[in-house]
């Protein structure tokens, strides 16, 4: 079975994005203010957050004060050498994602204590993307959901 991964759209006080990848049995999640980037030019803070179980992974409406849509979901495959865990403890994970709007390799590399860079790497899907607010499950924007 594949690993998933999902990015939900998360407007609370302020909007960010949680990038969240399956690893253990649990949800391993960053916040990612600008959100991940299609552009290897453009590095995003991903400030690392609590795991979440894997029912959250499909979350949308209202959550507490905010909102939630899916984002981009899909399934990762693992390139960094050695278990996940191990990756994370040494501060980088590189990744390959098949979602609907993020394809292709992305690196998470800690920088120092919860702060990480969401890097985009250098390969065929690299890119400008078109922005796209809606969800992939539902087509709804936050704003439908306030």
């Amino acid at each position: 079975m594949a690993n998933r991964f999902v990015v939900q759209r998360h407007h609370a006080s302020s909007l960010h994005f949680d990038v969240r990848l399956e690893i253990d049995g649990v949800l391993v999640s960053w916040a990612v203010p600008k959100g991940p980037s299609t552009d290897p030019a453009q590095r995003r803070l991903a400030r690392r957050v609590d795991d979440h179980a894997l029912d959250h992974i499909d979350v949308e409406g209202r959550l507490g004060t905010g909102t939630v849509i899916v984002w981009d979901t899909g399934t990762y495959e693992q390139r960094t050498e050695g278990t996940a865990a191990d990756a994370l403890a040494a501060g980088h994970l590189t990744v390959v994602l098949h979602g609907e709007k993020l394809v292709g390799g992305y690196a998470f590399i800690r920088t120092g204590g919860d702060d990480w860079l969401l890097i985009k790497t250098r390969d065929d899907e690299a890119g400008p993307a078109t922005p796209d607010d809606r969800s992939v499950l539902t087509g709804r924007t936050n704003d439908d959901y306030a």
